[in-house]
């Protein structure tokens, strides 16, 4: 039987073509994110940065650039399809102080106080058990070593994720997710995520909102994106009849219609959270 790490993990195989296609479109709407982790790690060169669920891996190669000449960077993730992407991202790149390999956030493969510092943007949520993650990465760090984490804020301030699930939940073709499982919401709660945090024994030292905002140049635009990111929205659509399809996209397209340009294109605000751990 499929451990629920090995079903986490085969969903994201099957998810990281889609999230290679969109590369651009994510990068462009977390850079502001992406850059305020980095600031709030500062990186210097010399040290050791570990990325947990790196995906295509751009948050990490922006703290790459700052460890030069002699530092480098762990870029990991669950899926070797993602760690595959990261790469073929970094030889776009010239990163070339980067190294990657497949690594459960769970289970880290490094001794003791290996890393100078953590990055894990929008990975400690979809883990199946965020504490023995943090765990971890306190395991991992050296004295005095940074972690910088994202998470999202709620579901309500993030229309751009969540306009197909509400649709479809509304319509009866899927339950509503349970807000205890992995996944993007797991820890919207910012009390919760301070209490596992604290919990692993490392000590929060900046925890802040931080704005994102979506483009897609049209419905259909981001009706891909939507699928190319979301496997359970593509596993979803792929049983139902085109119709059926058809009445989630239109559900979708009434919540976010308040975001629509005159051209058509849609603008949608999103919020996340960046925090920063040190360990005494």
């Amino acid at each position: 039987m499929a451990t629920p790490e090995h079903e986490q993990i085969e969903a994201w195989r099957a998810a990281a073509a889609g999230w290679e296609r969109q590369a651009a479109l994510l990068r462009s709407g977390t850079r502001e994110l992406d850059e305020r982790l980095v600031a709030l790690l500062d990186p210097v060169p010399g040290e050791t940065v570990l990325e947990l669920a790196a995906g295509p891996g751009d948050t990490g190669f922006l703290a790459a650039a700052r460890l030069r000449p002699d530092g480098r960077l762990l870029s990991t993730d669950a899926a070797p399809e993602m760690v595959d992407a990261a790469r073929r991202r970094a030889a776009e790149l010239g990163v070339e102080n980067a190294e990657f390999r497949v690594e459960d956030a769970s289970a880290i493969d490094l001794p003791d106080a290996a890393v100078d510092a953590v990055i894990c943007r929008f990975g400690i949520m979809l883990v199946p058990d965020p504490a023995r993650a943090l765990a971890e990465i306190a395991r991992v760090l050296r004295p005095k070593g940074r972690a910088v984490l994202a998470v999202w804020a709620a579901s309500d301030a993030n229309d751009w994720m969540t306009a197909a699930g509400r649709s479809a939940v509304e319509l009866g073709f899927m339950e509503r997710p349970d807000p205890n499982a992995p996944g993007p919401f797991r820890l919207a709660d910012p009390d919760e995520l301070r209490g596992l945090v604290t919990g692993a024994g490392l000590r929060i030292a900046t925890l802040e909102e931080v704005r994102i905002l979506w483009r897609a140049g049209s419905l259909d635009g981001w009706w891909q994106t939507a699928q190319d990111l979301s496997q359970m929205l593509s596993n979803l659509l792929e049983s139902l009849t085109p119709e059926e399809g058809q009445s989630v996209l239109d559900g979708a397209e009434r919540r976010l219609a308040r975001y629509a340009e005159a051209d058509g294109s849609l603008e949608v605000p999103g919020l996340a959270r960046a925090l920063l751990a040190v360990r005494d």
